[in-house]
């Protein structure tokens, strides 16, 4: 099986970058040694390339026509997993990691990256410059791309190649921001002896209430996917002071608390206090702030049901600013063509998360020109994220082909 892959790996070059790639370990804020290599490849093979000071990685090469624009690719180097060594297990069609993450996540994209910039170099073809970003710490908290030279970028257009499936274009993705929800009520007691005042709302009951009303799931979706959505993500009320008290006194170690604490609830206290977390996604401001609205107006609501009695608040944290979709669709033509060429159909969607789209989106480049991202996917990864991640290399194969297209395609 070994044999195999290696000699895949003589007949396909840019097989060979990928299993060099995933073969260094690089967690997060630990990419030195993936840095090093890129930066080898690249004098190696005379492909221009730099480092800015937080360790992202930069390619240029230059234009043949300057009556064309350039274009820019991002991926980035880090992956979910340690520093231990890598050994690659092949079956025949799959590549994975023996007991451990395999790092295609987002080592298809950095491999497919420097296969073009090569190639690129050692070719007069027209076309409008190549510009290429490796970013570091894209999977725990993005701060390689809050840190990249925007003003020095000179491409609008960017291809993210960091989606998880050949053929994939995803033209705008959700926003994150959390709802917390907290309900007051101006009175408790004792369950037993004050239960016949009618003055004393238990807000443990009035919260549920209160999220009944709200949506859940999907709010908005159109012929790209799930476009907004809302989901209750905790509900924390009644008497568990106590319960939790003890949980800490005692050291409990468990892998249940929700069911330790169940335990030792009180019962005999006309609760006070109740609140709940949302998430709330959306590749739509307008869509987000309807949602928000609805929100805001069923809280209203209740509070004119209860007042003097109870009150509800809501408040919004936006973590996340949307990618959203462009009137611009020059990509979507292009990558449309170019998977056409290479035999396949593309799919053109929303992604209902995070990505560094996001952040592109909302930066300007060197010429003042808001950033216009999308997010590409070169190869079909399975469990990503986990021991189990594996790549099929014949989409791989087929992902470089996608992406070269799309190149030639844009300088057409």
């Amino acid at each position: 099986m070994e044999n195999s892959l290696e000699q895949l790996r003589k007949e396909n070059e840019v097989l060979d970058i990928f299993c060099n790639l995933v073969t260094i370990p690089s967690p997060s804020l630990k990419e030195e040694k993936v840095i090093e290599w890129i930066l080898k490849f690249c004098q190696t093979n005379n492909i221009t390339a730099r480092c800015d000071a937080y360790g992202n990685v930069y390619i240029q090469v230059p234009s043949t026509d300057e009556t064309k624009e350039p274009l820019m690719l991002s991926s980035h180097m880090d992956v979910v997993g340690d520093d231990s060594p890598v050994e690659l297990l092949f079956d025949g069609q799959f590549i994975k990691a023996n007991g451990r993450t395999l790092g295609a996540d987002d080592k298809v994209g950095v491999a497919c990256a420097l296969m073009l910039a090569k190639e690129l170099t050692n070719n007069t073809y027209s076309h409008g410059g190549l510009e290429i970003t490796f970013t570091r710490d894209e999977e725990t908290g993005m701060s390689g791309v809050e840190h990249v030279e925007f003003d020095k970028i000179q491409s609008k257009y960017i291809l993210v190649c960091d989606a998880d499936k050949l053929g994939q274009l995803q033209i705008s993705g959700a926003s994150y921001t959390n709802a917390k929800i907290t309900v007051k009520g101006l009175k408790g007691g004792h369950s037993g002896i004050d239960i016949g005042d009618k003055t004393r709302l238990n807000a443990a009951k009035l919260i549920s209430e209160l999220l009944a009303e709200f949506p859940q799931g999907a709010y908005y979706t159109d012929e790209t996917g799930v476009i907004t959505s809302c989901n209750l993500g905790a509900v924390v009320a009644g008497g568990v002071q106590n319960s939790i008290a003890s949980i800490v006194e005692k050291g409990i170690k468990t892998n249940d608390y929700i069911t330790e604490i169940f335990k030792k609830t009180s019962t005999n206290i006309i609760n006070t206090l109740g609140m709940a977390s949302y998430s709330i996604r959306s590749a739509s401001v307008q869509k987000e702030n309807e949602l928000k609205e609805l929100m805001s107006s069923i809280v209203d609501k209740f509070n004119k049901k209860y007042e003097d009695l109870a009150i509800a608040e809501i408040e919004f944290e936006v973590h996340l600013l949307p990618f959203e979709k462009a009137d611009d669709d020059r990509i979507e033509i292009a990558h449309t063509r170019a998977c056409k060429n290479a035999g396949l159909e593309n799919k053109i969607e929303s992604f209902h998360a995070g990505a560094e789209t996001h952040i592109y989106c909302h930066n300007k480049n060197a010429n003042g020109e808001t950033f216009m991202p999308s997010l590409l996917g070169l190869a079909d990864v399975y469990n990503m994220h986990s021991a189990e991640e594996k790549v099929d290399y014949n989409t791989l194969l087929k992902g470089y082909e996608v992406i070269k297209n799309t190149f030639e395609e844009f300088n057409k």
